[in-house]
């Protein structure tokens, strides 16, 4: 086979189309051509006046080693790649009888799911445990908080259960890490085999949506359980158990996990555990700091939620072509260097979707956006928010260093969010002209919000360190230089965005494993080395091919 690439053609075209394109590339009359399939399709909409679609096609000819030869140097034609994934390790069959031979899997988000998968496909029958509950269950416990027909549950909500943080998102499965061995097409193909609609395979920028992504993790689950391996709910680890490792170890590492404690009193033995806790497991990043694991503090950003209607944000990337079938509702992506030193940037945009209350924890109000796989909400919502410094975490940090500080500066904005939305979880919101002219919102305009459980009018420049509401301030006239229409006097800021990334790392080696514990392999998001569902669900087979071979070479 041959992939193509960089094949384009207009907005309005039919199937012809493509072969045509085909044939031209290649330079080959239609009897050579033997069969084609898409393998991705992207839009260039720089020009709105000539938007196109850009395709890699798969194609297989009569002489593709003649054809390669001879069109060598031309950077659209290459041998297509072999992305098939291929296992590191196999256990032997009697590991599931050896409990403390058997890999333990902290945390059902995307990483720890797909290290679990992994774990089981290679014969290791992993336990994985949940603090949360199953999706279902979840699912009922979340959106019962939002509509305010049930109480926040800390251990079930928005950020915990499972799924993790990005089953009520927009599910988007696109990721600027470096892939060179084809890690998310075993995350893709896996993710349609559990449920997830075929498109995802052949789309740019793909996403599955809040409700699809329910489906899809329960049958992650029944894969897992099916392949040998077993998923444990409202199983909080409390406590992880060390041995010292003595000063002659030739690892130079302080400790060796040799168990866990988890909520309900019980303990169990194991010495393999990939730990994926996800942003928001404050207390574990504490308990592992009792534990003397070594933490370190991370980058972070933090900010607003901004609301716009999609029509607007459709108009102002698609002109004339906005509503046209194969576009869809229009994302963006917005940076600025602010004077005062400070970054603003958009995150996590969601078209079509919804803000949502993503607090796990009492007494705090925390924003992320939602959208469903079909986007046809009414307002477009994405984060605008600014990178913390160290300046902003000196009053917060217990010592000079300390990994935890990023933790106790999220709390705090959380809070005030809390008391400023009124004490009752709804969210504090200020029209964007009211912002801009430093003036409370006392009434909101013609654009609605959506933030579910509600809101309360306000002033949020009380919320963020003042520089960082200067850069927002000057930015966000920028922005709407780029997107006609951004700076509309009665878009929605709504606060507070805190959840971008884990402000804590967990060290790790060149083999994945804690730079001082031997047994703990950190991964994923909230061991702060990924960014969303689909770095965070590849890092999770990384850790997984970590510790299978460690285990195939120990037993």
């Amino acid at each position: 086979m041959l992939r193509l690439s960089e094949l384009r053609l207009p907005l309005d075209h039919g199937p012809d189309d493509i072969e045509q394109a085909i044939l031209r590339c290649l330079k080959i009359p239609r009897s050579r051509l033997l069969h084609h399939q898409l393998v991705k399709r992207s839009i260039d909409a720089r020009r709105r006046d000539r938007i196109q679609l850009i395709y890699s096609m798969d194609v297989e000819v009569d002489g593709e080693a003649e054809l390669l030869r001879r069109r060598h140097g031309d950077r659209r034609i290459r041998a297509t790649p072999d992305t098939h994934y291929q296992f590191v390790a196999r256990a032997p069959e009697w590991i599931g009888e050896n409990s403390e031979s058997r890999p333990v899997v902290i945390g059902a988000g995307p990483c720890g799911y797909f290290a679990a998968l992994l774990l089981a496909q290679m014969g290791f029958c992993p336990l994985l445990l949940e603090r949360g509950q199953p999706v279902k269950k979840r699912t009922a416990d979340t959106f019962g908080f939002w509509r305010r027909t049930a109480e926040f549950n800390p251990e079930s909500n928005a950020q915990f259960g499972e799924g993790g943080a990005g089953t009520f998102s927009d599910g988007k499965l696109y990721s600027q890490v470096s892939d060179p061995d084809h890690y998310g097409c075993k995350v893709l193909k896996e993710l349609v085999a559990c449920g997830a609609n075929r498109e995802i395979l052949t789309q740019h920028r793909p996403h599955i949506g809040t409700f699809k992504l329910a489906t899809v993790v329960r049958g992650l689950r029944a894969k897992i359980e099916a392949l040998g391996g077993e998923v444990r709910f409202g199983s909080r680890v409390d406590q992880l158990l060390l041995e010292p490792c003595g000063a002659s170890n030739a690892t130079g590492k302080s400790y060796q996990v040799v168990g866990l404690s988890l909520s309900d009193g019980t303990s169990l033995s194991c010495r393999q555990v990939i730990l994926a806790p996800g942003h928001s497991a404050r207390d574990s990043f504490k308990m592992l700091q009792q534990a003397g694991v070594a933490l370190e503090a991370k980058p972070f950003a933090v900010g607003f939620r901004i609301e716009h209607p999609q029509a607007l944000v459709d108009k102002a990337r698609w002109g004339g072509k906005a509503g046209h079938p194969l576009l869809g509702a229009a994302e963006y992506k917005l940076v600025h260097h602010a004077a005062n030193g400070r970054c603003v940037y958009s995150f996590c945009m969601c078209p079509g979707g919804l803000v949502v209350g993503a607090t796990s924890e009492e007494g705090r109000v925390v924003t992320n956006g939602m959208s469903q796989h079909s986007r046809n909400e009414r307002n477009a919502n994405s984060a605008l928010v600014v990178p913390v410094s160290d300046e902003d975490l000196e009053a917060y940090a217990a010592w000079k260093g300390d990994p935890l500080a990023g933790l106790a500066f999220q709390r705090s904005l959380e809070q005030k969010a809390f008391v400023l939305g009124g004490s009752n979880y709804s969210a504090p919101v200020q029209r964007l002209q009211d912002f801009l002219r430093g003036r409370p919102t006392t009434e909101l305009g013609e654009i609605g919000p959506s933030y579910q459980p509600g809101v309360s009018p306000t002033d949020l420049r009380s919320l963020l360190p003042m520089p960082m509401v200067v850069a927002l301030q000057e930015a966000l006239p920028i922005f709407a230089g780029r997107i006609k229409g951004y700076d509309h006097p009665d878009a929605l800021l709504t606060a507070v965005e805190t959840r971008t990334s884990s402000p804590v790392r967990i060290p790790r080696d060149q083999y994945l494993e804690s730079v001082n514990t031997l047994g703990l392999t950190p991964a994923g998001e909230g061991a702060g080395y990924a960014g969303g569902i689909f770095s965070a669900a590849i890092d999770g087979i990384k850790a997984a091919e970590s510790v299978g071979l460690r285990l195939a070479t120990s037993l």
